[in-house]
């Protein structure tokens, strides 16, 4: 929910014009973007991406191996836990990186040298996530193909299957789990050049344009018995939901649905965020769909209606431009705030 905006709507009978104008220059100037990301082996996190009491740790022991860098041990840390470092799920994993007890027993380490290794402490769970990527690593590395997905393999189906298949195995849970990490290592990486355009943006845009005069509600999704109303994720998330991609319910989830775009490389299409702590993607409140020239379609807060705002305030936080691959990659289960 947006709490202070420090500039008021534009009214409804400039939108369609307005938008227009916003939308066709832009996509102009984003015609000749190169795609991709920048060249450099050095990979850093996203802004906020990692929460902050975890990120300089994620940073360090993300480069403790030539296969692994810290996006990737950020999106692996993300889709096991969410950032929980009380998690317990159905099969007894414990703690930030959901380690087994009897894989904690051989793998787990002392990592910040207190002089005992524990489950339920991220300074020893995150080293010990790392180190165990390492030794899976080195089991592989004689194995033909990419020796990151062949260590995500081995992490998910064990080393023995890797170098059996001589790669990853045909295992269909295998293979989505190394798709959805290195989908996920896209979001946590900070980009070292731009970012590709997105191909859906305008879909979104132009659902979101449709919505505009619609009063907010808190929670709504736009639903028949909700008179067709949105709150800002909601509005988001149906938003790309009209052109194939299904988003999180919840803001602060949506910024890890692909890769992130700097202030002055913002294209329309993409996802604007708000957070009442910058270094923290988790206290992310609010979000909007940039349209191009500083301003962005938005459901603000209870008693106003979709509009335009601009999105150069206090709390901005950073922007997210939306991919199939990343939005799919997302875990399904909430993590704890």
């Amino acid at each position: 929910m947006r709490k202070v905006w420090l500039v008021g709507g534009i009214g409804l009978g400039l939108c369609l014009s307005f938008v227009a104008l916003l939308v066709v220059g832009t996509y102009s100037a984003a015609a000749g973007i190169a795609s991709g990301l920048g060249g450099g082996s050095a990979v850093g996190l996203a802004k906020g991406a990692v929460p902050a009491a975890y990120q300089a740790i994620v940073q360090k022991w993300g480069n403790l191996c030539p296969s692994l860098n810290p996006a990737l041990l950020a999106a692996q840390l993300y889709q096991e836990s969410g950032w929980d470092p009380k998690a317990v799920s159905a099969a007894d994993a414990r703690g930030i990186a959901q380690f087994i007890p009897s894989t904690w027993e051989t793998h787990g380490i002392d990592g910040n040298g207190d002089g005992k290794k524990d489950i339920w402490d991220p300074a020893d769970a995150i080293p010990s996530a790392a180190s165990y990527d390492c030794e899976l690593a080195k089991y592989v590395k004689d194995v033909p193909g990419d020796t990151t997905d062949n260590m995500l393999a081995a992490y998910n189906a064990g080393a023995y299957r890797v170098i059996k298949a001589g790669g990853v195995p045909s295992i269909s849970e295998t293979q989505g789990y190394v798709k959805t990490i290195r989908s996920l290592e896209k979001s946590f990486a900070r980009p070292v050049g731009r970012v590709q355009p997105s191909q859906q943006a305008a879909g979104a845009i132009y659902f979101a344009q449709q919505k505009l005069g619609t009063p907010y509600l808190w929670g709504g999704e736009g639903t028949p018995d909700q008179g067709g109303r949105f709150d800002c994720s909601g509005l988001t998330q149906a938003a790309y939901q009209t052109v194939g991609i299904t988003l999180p319910r919840v803001a602060n989830d949506q910024y890890n649905a692909g890769p992130h775009p700097a202030r002055n490389e913002l294209l329309p299409g993409d996802l604007v965020f708000f957070s009442t702590d910058l270094g923290n993607s988790r206290a992310i409140h609010h979000v909007g769909l940039y349209v191009g020239g500083g301003y962005m379609i938005n459901a603000p807060y209870t008693g106003a209606v979709i509009r335009f705002d601009k999105i150069d305030a206090p709390d901005y936080f950073g922007a997210t431009r939306v991919t199939k691959d990343g939005a799919a990659a997302l875990p399904t289960f909430k993590p704890a705030a």
